[in-house]
């Protein structure tokens, strides 16, 4: 289980990007969290893992105050934790293969992988992850001769490789198109499913929202203002979608948001 308490986030330059946010996440869940731009979804996620540090709060994932670890603990953590980013986050002019095997970086040898030396079982996962996203045939091209959805599923397979607990995604489909966007939420959602991977991602699009989420969260301006479950998003009142996204706010179609 994963358990945040009172999280806060204040930048440097003054902006509270969290507000004292709480809430649980059971092993196996795919938790949605939504809300406007800046309400502080991304930050969220990366306190998780602490590539953001928080200013304030605790997060403990399975009885580990993840905010107390060390640099060598954290190392450890984050071996168990996935990330995938809305805008690939893959060295462009490297191979396929090799973006993959980024994901091992937890479990090898510094030096080895400075020098890009994996072992051959380290190889073998990241061929069987290409093969479970489809494209193990693109292993050996450059990451930049890529489509989008394309690589997005290279950072799918990289989070794959590391044999995660947890996959946090930001935004993993906000710059492709819906019927891309719902293949790479497959993925995850077989991963979630069949191999009870713990998903927290954050999305725009409700449609999305109530098709693949089982629990949902809704920030804005940095405070937890809505807790649900993906089915009553298909039933959320005008109260509490204004609460997310403003009095201006309209529901333009049964899954969109005025302005996305």
């Amino acid at each position: 289980m994963l358990v945040v308490e009172n999280l806060s986030k204040i930048y440097e330059d003054g902006t509270e990007a969290l507000r004292d946010v709480s809430f649980e996440v059971e092993d196996g869940e795919f938790l949605v969290v939504i809300g406007l731009s800046g309400s502080g979804k991304s930050t969220l996620l990366r306190c998780i893992n602490r590539l953001v540090e928080p200013t304030k709060g605790r997060i403990i994932w399975n009885g580990e105050d993840i905010t107390a670890a060390d640099t060598s603990h954290l190392r450890e953590i984050r071996r168990q934790i996935g990330m995938i980013f809305q805008h690939f986050n893959l060295v462009k002019r490297s191979s396929v293969l090799k973006n993959v095997l980024a994901g091992r970086l937890g479990y090898t040898n510094p030096w080895l992988s400075v020098l890009n030396k994996f072992s051959r079982e380290d190889i073998e996962l990241a061929f069987e992850a290409l093969r479970q996203v489809g494209i193990e045939e693109k292993a050996a091209k450059r990451a930049d001769e890529l489509s989008g959805g394309q690589q997005q599923r290279v950072g799918i397979a990289r989070a794959i490789v590391q044999n995660p607990k947890m996959i946090l995604a930001d935004e993993p489909v906000a710059s492709l198109d819906p019927v891309l966007a719902h293949s790479i939420l497959g993925y995850l959602e077989k991963m979630n499913r069949e191999r009870n991977i713990t998903v927290i991602c954050s999305l725009h699009y409700l449609d999305l929202v109530q098709r693949y989420a089982t629990k949902v969260i809704g920030l804005r301006n940095g405070r937890l203002v809505y807790r649900g479950t993906g089915k009553d998003i298909k039933n959320m009142s005008d109260r509490e979608f204004k609460e997310i996204y403003g009095e201006e706010a309209e529901r333009v179609s049964a899954g969109s948001i005025d302005g996305f």
